[in-house]
Protein backbone atom coordinates (compact mmCIF):
# COMPACT_ATOMS: atom_id res chain seq x y z
CA UNK A 1 0.00 0.00 0.00
CA UNK A 2 1.02 3.22 -1.02
CA UNK A 3 0.56 6.34 1.13
CA UNK A 4 2.20 9.98 1.77
CA UNK A 5 1.83 11.69 4.86
CA UNK A 6 1.31 15.40 5.18
CA UNK A 7 -0.21 18.37 7.21
CA UNK A 8 -4.35 17.88 7.99
CA UNK A 9 -6.12 20.19 6.83
CA UNK A 10 -9.67 21.53 7.20
CA UNK A 11 -10.98 19.30 3.79
CA UNK A 12 -9.96 16.53 5.46
CA UNK A 13 -12.34 16.45 8.19
CA UNK A 14 -15.28 14.72 6.79
CA UNK A 15 -12.95 11.87 6.53
CA UNK A 16 -11.85 11.87 10.30
CA UNK A 17 -15.56 12.49 11.12
CA UNK A 18 -15.90 8.85 9.46
CA UNK A 19 -12.94 6.97 10.67
CA UNK A 20 -13.59 8.56 14.57
CA UNK A 21 -17.38 7.34 14.73
CA UNK A 22 -16.49 3.83 13.44
CA UNK A 23 -13.60 4.04 16.47
CA UNK A 24 -15.97 5.03 19.05
CA UNK A 25 -18.81 2.70 17.79
CA UNK A 26 -16.92 -0.28 17.16
CA UNK A 27 -13.54 0.03 19.12
CA UNK A 28 -12.18 0.97 22.97
CA UNK A 29 -9.22 3.76 21.81
CA UNK A 30 -11.47 6.54 22.35
CA UNK A 31 -13.94 6.16 25.60
CA UNK A 32 -16.06 8.47 24.02
CA UNK A 33 -19.61 6.65 23.39
CA UNK A 34 -20.88 9.11 20.55
CA UNK A 35 -19.32 9.87 17.77
CA UNK A 36 -18.96 13.77 17.57
CA UNK A 37 -20.59 15.63 14.97
CA UNK A 38 -18.32 17.31 11.94
CA UNK A 39 -18.68 20.29 13.41
CA UNK A 40 -17.38 19.43 16.59
CA UNK A 41 -14.36 17.37 15.26
CA UNK A 42 -14.23 20.74 13.43
CA UNK A 43 -13.81 22.54 16.72
CA UNK A 44 -11.58 20.00 18.19
CA UNK A 45 -9.54 20.01 14.85
CA UNK A 46 -9.05 24.07 15.03
CA UNK A 47 -8.54 24.40 18.59
CA UNK A 48 -5.47 22.12 18.08
CA UNK A 49 -4.07 23.45 15.24
CA UNK A 50 -4.23 26.73 16.54
CA UNK A 51 -2.33 26.04 19.67
CA UNK A 52 0.43 24.79 16.98
CA UNK A 53 0.26 20.90 17.39
CA UNK A 54 1.00 19.01 14.66
CA UNK A 55 -1.90 17.12 12.82
CA UNK A 56 -1.47 15.04 10.27
CA UNK A 57 -2.47 12.89 7.54
CA UNK A 58 -2.06 9.51 5.83
CA UNK A 59 -3.42 9.98 1.98
CA UNK A 60 -3.33 6.60 -0.24
CA UNK A 61 -1.97 7.43 -3.63
CA UNK A 62 -5.65 7.26 -4.99
CA UNK A 63 -6.77 10.54 -2.13
CA UNK A 64 -8.29 7.83 0.10
CA UNK A 65 -7.34 8.56 3.81
CA UNK A 66 -6.46 5.66 5.72
CA UNK A 67 -5.72 7.55 9.09
CA UNK A 68 -4.43 10.62 10.87
CA UNK A 69 -2.95 11.45 14.11
CA UNK A 70 -1.94 14.07 16.29
CA UNK A 71 -0.33 15.91 19.10
CA UNK A 72 -2.41 17.56 21.85
CA UNK A 73 -1.61 19.08 25.63
CA UNK A 74 -1.89 16.27 28.02
CA UNK A 75 -2.77 18.38 30.87
CA UNK A 76 -3.57 22.35 30.59
CA UNK A 77 -0.94 23.66 33.60
CA UNK A 78 2.23 25.20 32.06
CA UNK A 79 4.51 22.96 33.66
CA UNK A 80 3.06 20.04 31.58
CA UNK A 81 4.01 22.46 28.13
CA UNK A 82 6.51 20.13 27.28
CA UNK A 83 4.42 17.10 26.94
CA UNK A 84 2.21 16.38 24.66
CA UNK A 85 -0.07 13.13 23.83
CA UNK A 86 -0.38 11.15 21.18
CA UNK A 87 -3.64 9.99 18.83
CA UNK A 88 -3.97 7.90 16.12
CA UNK A 89 -7.03 6.51 14.53
CA UNK A 90 -6.78 4.60 11.15
CA UNK A 91 -9.33 2.97 8.84
CA UNK A 92 -10.75 0.00 9.09
CA UNK A 93 -9.04 -1.23 5.90
CA UNK A 94 -6.29 0.31 6.64
CA UNK A 95 -5.35 -1.63 9.99
CA UNK A 96 -2.57 -4.08 10.37
CA UNK A 97 -0.62 -2.26 7.23
CA UNK A 98 2.16 0.31 8.85
CA UNK A 99 0.01 3.20 8.31
CA UNK A 100 -0.54 4.00 12.11
CA UNK A 101 3.34 3.04 12.78
CA UNK A 102 3.88 5.79 9.74
CA UNK A 103 1.82 8.29 11.00
CA UNK A 104 2.93 7.92 14.75
CA UNK A 105 6.77 8.03 13.60
CA UNK A 106 6.08 11.43 11.50
CA UNK A 107 3.88 12.46 14.66
CA UNK A 108 6.90 12.14 17.12
CA UNK A 109 9.80 13.95 14.43
CA UNK A 110 7.17 16.74 14.42
CA UNK A 111 6.69 17.06 17.84
CA UNK A 112 10.32 16.87 18.52
CA UNK A 113 11.12 19.31 15.71
CA UNK A 114 8.57 22.01 17.60
CA UNK A 115 10.77 21.50 20.95
CA UNK A 116 8.81 19.07 22.97
CA UNK A 117 10.04 16.91 25.23
CA UNK A 118 8.26 13.84 26.20
CA UNK A 119 5.16 12.09 24.74
CA UNK A 120 2.49 10.21 26.22
CA UNK A 121 -0.21 7.26 25.28
CA UNK A 122 -2.89 7.15 26.96
CA UNK A 123 -4.53 3.58 25.34
CA UNK A 124 -7.80 2.99 25.94
CA UNK A 125 -9.08 -0.92 26.13
CA UNK A 126 -5.10 -1.63 26.60
CA UNK A 127 -5.60 -2.15 22.87
CA UNK A 128 -2.95 -4.71 22.28
CA UNK A 129 -2.28 -3.14 18.20
CA UNK A 130 -1.87 0.14 20.07
CA UNK A 131 0.81 -1.12 22.25
CA UNK A 132 2.62 -2.91 19.85
CA UNK A 133 3.02 0.47 17.60
CA UNK A 134 3.97 2.18 20.54
CA UNK A 135 6.56 -0.04 21.71
CA UNK A 136 7.77 -0.13 18.15
CA UNK A 137 8.41 3.52 18.47
CA UNK A 138 10.28 3.54 21.45
CA UNK A 139 7.18 4.11 24.08
CA UNK A 140 7.66 2.32 27.20
CA UNK A 141 5.37 0.93 29.40
CA UNK A 142 4.64 3.46 32.66
CA UNK A 143 1.00 2.00 34.02
CA UNK A 144 -2.05 0.68 33.96
CA UNK A 145 -5.07 2.30 34.92
CA UNK A 146 -7.51 -0.82 36.10
CA UNK A 147 -11.32 -0.58 34.96
CA UNK A 148 -11.02 2.86 34.16
CA UNK A 149 -13.45 2.84 31.37
CA UNK A 150 -16.88 1.19 30.90
CA UNK A 151 -17.85 0.44 27.44
CA UNK A 152 -19.12 -2.04 25.65
CA UNK A 153 -20.71 -4.22 28.47
CA UNK A 154 -17.56 -4.28 30.10
CA UNK A 155 -15.12 -2.76 31.96
CA UNK A 156 -11.67 -1.78 30.21
CA UNK A 157 -8.14 -0.87 31.71
CA UNK A 158 -6.15 2.12 30.29
CA UNK A 159 -2.42 1.45 29.55
CA UNK A 160 -0.08 5.01 30.43
CA UNK A 161 2.91 4.66 28.11
CA UNK A 162 5.88 7.53 27.68
CA UNK A 163 8.83 7.76 25.98
CA UNK A 164 11.21 11.18 25.54
CA UNK A 165 11.88 13.71 23.09
CA UNK A 166 14.79 14.83 21.78
CA UNK A 167 17.08 15.61 24.51
CA UNK A 168 14.28 14.60 27.11
CA UNK A 169 15.14 15.83 30.59
CA UNK A 170 18.69 15.50 29.67
CA UNK A 171 18.53 19.10 29.52
CA UNK A 172 16.32 22.24 30.97
CA UNK A 173 14.01 23.10 27.82
CA UNK A 174 13.96 27.04 26.31
CA UNK A 175 11.58 29.34 28.10
CA UNK A 176 11.87 31.16 25.20
CA UNK A 177 10.95 29.07 21.98
CA UNK A 178 7.64 26.95 21.63
CA UNK A 179 6.49 25.02 22.76
CA UNK A 180 7.79 27.67 25.83
CA UNK A 181 5.46 30.25 25.07
CA UNK A 182 2.72 28.63 25.23
CA UNK A 183 0.17 29.43 28.69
Amino acid sequence: MGFVIRTADIGDLAAFTEIYRESVLNGVASYELDPPSLEEMTARFTDITAKGYPYIVAVEQNGAILGYAYASAFRTRPAYRWLVEDSVYIAPEARGKGVGKALLEELIRRSTALGFRQMVAVIGGAHPASIAVHSATGFEHNGRMAASGFKHGRWLDTVLMQRALGEGADTDPSMTDYPGTMA
